[in-house]
């Protein structure tokens, strides 16, 4: 699946992006060599863009000036080993090309390529036949198995997977890493992908859904109560379980990730629900007559029960995930932590400080029905 998605197999792919196909290689190893001292790389990997033989002819341009004959007609025998089109074959609306080329015997051994006989003009009579290595170095060298190019560059990548560490944490490292240990060529450049492009777009749309979310908390305890200033009591909530799920985070020395956000908006839902429990206690208390101290103490006494039972309930519900061993426990223990954590502390929030605190954003007079 990531390979369909950002072209790599692994974790964090570096693509680097230049012109020159053995300079590409040579950095690609120097970024390769960076990586690999990282703590938490494992499987690093340069893309292997060389070792796939190839036939290189080099004209001699004085050979063929002394017999007077052009390079064309030299490389067109050279092209004649692997096809030369030679005309079209109609048949009906369709065409097919029709090639040339030496026998196989000729074609599978080098030796056989450099009798190969190129006609030289000769002006005391016929034309001479030179073989083609009076004429022209032949050799079989190691070319490009592949050339990759994107954004009108060539590109090579590199491949790394994190093992024991968050990628976000890794990649910064490597960024960092490779920008003082590795200089590349002017107007050469370096971009971050695989997985980490993917965390990357993620955290983007987490960094909108998070406020979107609160601001939809805020919206819908506004239209129950009524009231700004409940609303915002209600909403106190929120800062504390923030602060208990970053500090059940740390205990387990996770990083903040993806699913830890996620886990925040599921804990927000259910902090702010224990404070509206509470308040709107409060509020029955204050229509029947009661003022803003007493109403808080009642319902701090009398909503204990419930608040403690949906905290414990969603807290006990997500202890298998944060103890989870399984395929996926990488993304369910952070979730299940930061939503263990910020329930501790939004629950203590909500029967201690939000009573007392009632009285700071509540009216005086008492709200009696008519």
């Amino acid at each position: 699946v990531q390979e369909l998605i950002s072209g790599v197999r692994s974790d964090v792919a570096v693509h680097l992006y230049g012109d020159d196909l053995k300079v590409l290689k040579e950095k690609a190893d120097e970024i390769a060599k960076v990586l690999s001292q990282i703590p938490g790389a494992a499987d690093v990997k340069a893309e292997q863009t060389q070792g796939l033989p190839m036939l290189r002819v080099h004209v001699d341009r004085r050979a063929i000036a002394r017999y007077g004959i052009n390079a064309n007609e030299v490389l067109d025998v050279v092209e004649t080993v692997g096809g030369k089109e030679v005309g079209t074959v109609l048949d009906g609306q369709k065409r097919f090309a029709l090639q040339a080329r030496y026998d196989e015997t000729v074609r599978s051994s080098l030796d056989a390529i450099r009798e190969l006989r190129v006609a030289v003009p000769s002006p005391n009579g016929p034309s001479l036949q030179l073989p083609i290595s009076q004429l022209a170095d032949i050799s079989i060298e190691d070319g490009p198995a592949q050339i990759s190019r994107d954004r009108i560059s060539r590109r090579i990548n590199v491949e790394v997977n994190v093992r024991g560490r968050d990628l976000a944490s890794f990649v910064a490292e490597a960024q960092q890493a490779v920008d003082a240990e590795v200089e590349l060529p002017p107007g050469w450049t370096i971009e971050w992908g695989g997985q980490f492009e993917n965390l990357q777009e993620a955290s983007e749309r987490l960094s909108l859904l998070i406020p979107l979310a609160l601001l939809l908390i805020f919206v819908l305890l506004y239209s129950t109560f009524n009231s700004a200033r409940l609303g915002a009591l209600i909403f106190l909530n929120v800062p504390m379980a923030i602060t208990g799920g970053l500090i059940a985070l740390n205990l387990r020395g996770y990083p903040f990730s993806i699913s830890a956000g996620v886990g925040f908006i599921a804990l927000f839902g259910v902090a702010v629900l224990n404070g509206v429990v509470l308040v709107s206690y409060i509020v029955q208390k204050r229509r029947e007559g009661a003022v803003p101290d007493a109403a808080a103490e009642e319902a701090a006494k009398a909503r204990l029960r419930p608040v403690l039972m949906t905290a414990l309930v969603a807290s006990f519900g997500f202890v298998p995930m944060a103890l989870a061993t399984s395929a996926g426990a990488e993304v369910q223990r952070p979730l299940a932590t930061v939503v263990i954590g910020g329930l501790v502390t939004s629950t203590l929030l909500t029967l201690l400080v939000l009573p007392a605190a009632y009285a700071w954003f509540a009216d005086k007079r008492p709200e009696v029905e008519a």
